[in-house]
């Protein structure tokens, strides 16, 4: 993983599931510095009312990326970081008590949990990597149009800025800019497709403040915005040159203040999407604006699409959903989320959908948007949208967008891939294997550029661009691209998810077959089937765990292990399903285990009801089962479910009319062990594309409970459909934050039966009289089925109503030989904070250093340090504050110094106040 604030980069291992809802907490008023409980050279842990601030210093600014940052303590992540406005120091307010005992702290980021920067941590099992196999992995069919290059039409640009703060966003809590930059195809006529990109998380200004910021957004005089919304030039050109309208909009107020919100900003940038199609439907009808009357009957509203990268990806998901929410107002008929993340498993169903994952991505590692098609692909019964994820080996993540890229960009930027070795396969900077930074920008062109074009203008010369067959466009060179692909429901026939148990009988010989999901990490272990183990999820896109919805299980797919080669694993075809000549291929998804071999191989045999069989090795028609490039390290290689495809034409000497069975067979390789998914028949399609009509699944918020003095007390949440349904609706729900020791931990499967509109989550609260923080949290839904998400956060608060227990020092008398003073602390009752008391030493007759000094004091500062603390831990009530001694062999008489206390945090105790100390002479 990344890790900043002290010299160069550490690893530090943690699993990724810790976090949670409550990760964004506001900041609190720390103590002063001198009153800390824990420091380092450029950290700081400080007692504050909602339990312990701590503050890392760093020696750089870091940048804003769009995995979280997190503040790992002693290697493992304890929450979610705030950023500072000048991002040279990062803050977090936690209850959890390891912060007393903090020895190391350091800035990790959610993407990178796991990566180790080079290092290998054990061997990849079969001893080899495959890194040159993909080095000459071949391309692919050349696709007959090439979506990268310039249509007929002259581009016209222009840009619109209504101000930093035009409009307030409910789901951020302040206001943002207006800012968009307009690609238009000069003389196209008629209203034309409108697709808007969203940038995503990036640094907000540069250049050199003349003045402290007082506020992440706007920018500091002497600052400029960084310009991330004209950095995708080139997908926006190949489009307006095509007869595309695009815009492409500034989020940078989202970028500054995100980091304060319960869901990393996912909402905000929805709704600043959609408040940008509200002031193009007005400048397309009747005008106004910047503009007047020149984009009037120029735009068509009712085929939009939208392009997300990074958090901008989980922005524009987010967006169709609600527009769909609020009435279907625009109509978006197709997302391409762009190495996205996905915090909170939203499914984005009705609606065309592209995913582009890269391969080489440093910031979003684990590659978390491949469940935003997972979880997708069957979330609403007969979906009729084409979806595909598209996996960009060789590809970072900054270098889709122009203002992130060196040497490209205005403002500073780097190459989110770090590895001491630019050499390293896969993805070091001068590997042989990995993008330029203008190779990479011309694949995103013709991938996104694709996208549109074939689903908002119906171009279905463009299907293999996209149908999982891996045509390759002239313009992305030599780019080594795999696509997945989902066809609609209409031209699909599922002969098998694979997402659950076999029948009886269907497993035969050798083989042995099992459903499973996630992973079995060494620091989590995993109470459900895990399909693998490793210490790194980072490596398996799609079973590791979401930070908003943790405990919301990961893709099941089917795990096919074998010892010899008469193993078979056959799939009959009921009388319906048996005559597949309107279809064009067989698909399936797979990916060989990495406990085995780094490359294996299976036949696929079709087999008719005369019992006559067609024979297709996998590795024949597809390499789905060569495991990905990279060593055991920075979470590669990827353990991602890839296509085979097996043309319907190709199976001859078989009677399509009557298919009654396919096989796996294991007859290539002796022993073996893969994953299998989503067996299918399918022929490519455009399928229909509009705003859902489902029913919206949300959750209530509950608002202030007290949390009582004994018992269990139960906190309701309502979990309700907008209307009833004639089918079943399942959604996952689960309490998410940092639940403290009253708040239980929730997870439930919601299924509403037909009519069934509304059902009860039910989060205990025990009740104590220990002293306790208040406590936030949320009930956060996630990966309905046949609903779209509505408000998927509902919100309580557990306030704390037991009285703070009051605090008693004592004046202690010690004789100088004892080498030490205690003043005794003790609390009236047990308390759930941490007490912590500070202030400063005062002479008397006893005079510093001479008679007396504090514990730390080494002689060496001048003047003496003054400061005196104690504490009394959570749980604990008593606790002391010490002094060192001096035994100065001369005969004196008593002496007396005190303690002038200014701080008193978890405590009902009364400063400023003075406690006296006696020292009795022993000479």
């Amino acid at each position: 993983m990344r890790v900043f604030g002290r010299a160069g980069l550490a690893l530090c291992l943690s699993g990724a599931a810790l976090l949670g809802g409550a990760l964004f907490a506001p900041m609190a008023q720390a103590a002063t510095p001198d009153q800390s409980i824990a420091k380092g050279k450029n950290w700081i842990v400080e007692p504050v009312a909602g339990g312990y601030q701590v503050t890392l210093r760093l020696a750089a600014p870091a940048p804003l990326r769009d995995a979280l940052p997190l503040i790992a303590v002693n290697g493992v992540p304890v929450g979610v970081a705030k950023q500072s406005a000048d991002q040279r120091s990062v803050s977090l307010v936690s209850p959890d008590p390891s912060l007393l005992k903090a020895k190391d702290v350091q800035l990790v980021w959610s993407g990178d949990l796991g990566r180790n920067n080079g290092k290998k941590s054990k061997s990849l099992a079969g001893g080899v990597t495959t890194d040159k196999d993909w080095l000459k992995a071949p391309l692919g069919p050349s696709l007959a149009v090439d979506p990268g290059a310039t249509g007929k039409y002259a581009v016209e640009t222009a840009e619109y800025n209504l101000g930093d703060q035009a409009v307030f966003l409910p789901g951020l809590g302040q206001k943002s800019e207006v800012v968009g930059k307009v690609y238009s195809p000069k003389g196209a006529v008629g209203a034309r497709p409108l697709v808007v990109f969203l940038h995503g998380r990036h640094s907000v200004c540069y250049g050199n403040a003349t003045e402290e910021p007082t506020n992440p957004w706007p920018c500091a005089k002497g600052e400029k915005p960084i310009p991330s919304y004209r950095g995708y030039d080139g997908a926006a050109k190949a489009l307006a040159s095509n007869g595309y309208q695009v815009v492409s909009i500034s989020a940078n107020a989202i970028n500054a203040y995100d980091g304060g919100v319960y869901d990393a900003g996912a909402q905000a940038r929805a709704e600043l999407v959609l408040d940008h199609l509200a002031l193009w439907k007005k400048w397309s009808t009747v005008g106004g604006g910047p503009f007047g009357k020149k984009f009037v009957g120029k735009v068509d509203l009712n085929n939009v699409g939208l392009m997300g990268h990074s958090r901008g990806g989980e922005g524009v998901a987010r967006a169709a959903v609600l527009n769909a929410d609020r009435g279907g107002q625009y109509g978006i008929r197709a997302v391409l989320p762009l190495a996205p993340t996905d915090f909170a498993r939203a499914t984005v169903p009705g609606v065309a959908m592209s995913v582009i994952l890269p391969y080489c991505d440093g910031d979003v590692s684990d590659l978390q948007g491949q469940k935003f098609y997972d979880d997708t692909r069957y979330s609403v019964t007969g979906d009729a949208a084409a979806r595909s994820t598209v996996t960009v080996m060789g590809a970072n993540h900054n270098f889709f967008n122009t203002e992130w890229t060196p040497g490209q960009s205005v403002a500073p930027s780097n190459d989110d891939w770090y590895s001491d070795n630019d050499k390293a396969a896969p993805c070091g900077a001068k590997y042989a294997g990995r993008l330029s930074a203008k190779e990479q920008q011309a694949v995103g062109t013709a991938y996104v550029a694709g996208f549109f074009r074939l689903q908002l203008g119906h171009e279905t010369k463009l299907l293999p661009l996209l149908d999982g067959s891996n045509a390759h466009p002239a313009s992305a060179g030599r780019a080594v691209v795999r696509v997945v692909s989902q066809a609609p429901g209409a031209t699909r026939r599922d002969v098998n998810k694979l997402d659950q148990a076999l029948p009886k009988g269907a497993v035969t010989g050798s083989a042995k077959a099992s459903v499973c999901a996630g992973v079995d990490e060494a620091s989590k272990r995993a109470a459900a089937a895990t399909c693998l183990k490793t210490d790194n999820s980072s490596d398996s896109p799609h079973w590791v765990t979401s930070y908003l919805a943790a405990q919301t299980p990961t893709t099941a797919v089917t795990k096919l292990t074998w010892t010899g080669k008469n193993g078979v694993v056959r799939f009959n075809l009921s009388a319906y399903q048996r005559d597949v000549r309107r279809y064009s291929a067989l698909t399936f998804r797979a990916t060989p285990d990495p406990s085995g071999a780094p490359k294996t191989d299976l036949t696929v045999r079709v087999v008719d009801g005369r019992g006559r069989k067609a024979l297709v090795p996998v590795s024949a028609v597809s390499d789905a089962l060569l495991r990905m490039p990279g060593a055991h390290d920075s979470g590669l290689p990827k353990n991602l479910l890839r296509t085979v495809r097996i043309p319907t034409s190709s199976l001859k000497g078989i009677d399509l009319r009557d298919v009654r069975a396919i096989e796996l067979a294991t007859d290539k390789v002796a022993t073996g062990s893969v994953f299998v998914s989503d067996l299918a028949f399918s022929t490519p399609g455009l399928g229909l594309s509009a705003p859902s009509r489902l029913p919206q699944v949300s959750a209530s918020s509950v608002g202030k409970v007290q949390e009582g003095n004994s018992g269990t007390k139960n906190v309701d949440f309502w979990v309700t459909l907008s209307r009833p349904s004639i089918r079943p609706i399942s959604v996952y729900a689960e309490s998410n934050g940092d639940l403290g020791a009253s708040v239980g931990p929730v997870a439930k499967y919601l299924v509403f039966k037909p009519g069934q509109t509304k059902q009860k989550v039910t989060v205990p609260v025990t009740g104590n009289t220990r002293d306790s923080y208040d406590t936030i949290f949320s009930l956060v839904l996630s990966v309905p089925h046949d609903a779209l998400l509505g408000q998927s956060f509902g919100n309580a608060e557990v306030i704390d109503d037991d009285p703070t227990p009051t605090l008693t020092i004592g004046s202690p008398t010690a004789a100088e030989k004892a080498g030490k003073l205690k003043f005794p602390l003790k609390l009236s009752a047990p308390s759930d904070k941490f007490v912590f008391v500070g202030g400063e030493l005062k002479d008397g007759t006893a005079v510093i250093r001479k008679d007396y000094t504090t514990v730390e004091d080494d002689g060496t500062q001048n003047p003496p340090d003054r400061n005196l603390y104690g504490q009394i831990d959570p749980g604990q009530t008593t606790g002391e504050m010490e002094v060192k001694l001096v035994d100065d062999k001369v005969k004196e008489p008593t002496e007396t110094f005190s303690v002038n206390l200014t701080t008193a945090e978890g405590v009902d105790y009364k400063v400023p106040a003075t406690i006296k100390a006696t020292i009795t002479d022993n000479d």
